[in-house]
């Protein structure tokens, strides 16, 4: 392996390895965002699918697919179909939440308004549809269909669970299976259908997607709040900001005394935030080790993804896909 490659990161090795097919999967891409009737569409999509990110989803179908010794076309059809979808769920995410800015980006409803945002989300919807059925598999149409109505589901719950104290690691679980890993399992179990490799295969491809969206979403939580050893900035604190139950949220109101669950009651609850409040929530999650204790369940679904992968075939791409799962911990080390 060349220095350059050693010194990339596991998601740039995949795009790296997986160049041509990306090239036809943003050509598709911008192919299929287009409308002549309504030029508001392309504006819109435009504005987020060229604004940048990583293109996981896409990149983890393709590489699925490669993996399993697929050589035909269609892998290219359904990683343009999971960026689709993905894309929108944050036009719809960013109007529900009120979102002013992505990746960087004052978002498309703060640019457009909601309705825009919310109607080119279906027409994208519409066309990833329209994406899946051109493989002409029942199979691979069953699995995202699947998903985009678990991805509603999880964050149709997350509006009841997010602000109540009530809400156990057991829901939350549920919601991040909902909001985020639906999405990674099916892009990698759709590379294994498309290839026709045995069921085992597929299982442990939607195992290893289904473990890395999990440990995914936790470091992000993490993340907002500083990482395990936080140190508080001016780009964390949205989700405390947003009165958001994430994980490490969730463990400390668990040992909270009547004290501290007072507090989570003012500033989650009721949205009563006051200037300290955020150094005040940092002070009683060191205290009851919830960091480290969230830090340690993103561990044990990066463990699951990378034992899933025991079971698919020996190939430079398994090894990325292993390198990436730790990847995603190594951001909060």
């Amino acid at each position: 392996m060349a220095l350059d490659e050693v010194s990339q990161k596991p998601h740039e090795r995949l795009a790296s390895w997986l160049a041509e097919d990306m090239a036809a999967v943003n050509a598709l891409i911008r192919e299929r965002m287009a409308s002549k009737h309504a030029p508001r569409i392309p504006e819109v999509t435009a504005h987020l699918v060229e604004a940048g990110g990583k293109r996981l989803r896409p990149l983890l179908t393709l590489a699925a697919a490669r993996m399993c010794g697929y050589g035909g076309p269609y892998h290219v059809h359904l990683a343009a179909t999971v960026e689709f979808i993905h894309t929108a769920t944050l036009l719809h995410d960013d109007v529900v939440d009120e979102s002013h800015r992505r990746r960087g980006k004052p978002t498309a409803n703060l640019l457009w308004d909601n309705k825009s945002s919310v109607l080119v989300g279906d027409y994208l919807f519409a066309r990833s549809f329209q994406l899946m059925c051109e493989t002409g598999s029942l199979r691979v149409m069953d699995i995202l269909a699947n998903a985009s109505a678990t991805i509603s589901e999880g964050e149709v719950l997350q509006l009841t669970a997010a602000q109540d104290l009530r809400t156990t690691e057991d829901i939350y679980l549920q919601v991040v299976r909902g909001k985020t890993a639906a999405l990674f399992a099916a892009a990698t179990e759709v590379g294994g259908v498309i290839a026709g490799v045995e069921q085992e295969q597929v299982d442990a491809l939607h195992a290893y997607g289904d473990a890395l969206g999990i440990a995914f979403q936790i470091v992000d939580d993490l993340l907002d709040y500083g990482g395990v050893d936080a140190q508080i900035g001016k780009n964390t604190g949205d989700d405390f900001r947003e009165r958001k139950l994430t994980l490490p949220v969730i463990k400390a109101v668990a040992k909270a005394d009547l004290a501290e669950r007072d507090f989570w009651v003012r500033v989650i609850e009721k949205g009563d935030q006051r200037d300290g409040d955020l150094a005040e929530a940092h002070a009683i999650m060191a205290r009851h080790g919830a960091m480290e204790a969230a830090r340690a369940d993103a561990l044990h679904w990066v463990d699951v993804a990378r034992t899933s992968l025991t079971k698919l075939p020996e190939h430079p791409l398994r090894d990325m896909l292993h390198d990436l799962a730790d990847f995603v911990v190594e951001r909060i080390a």
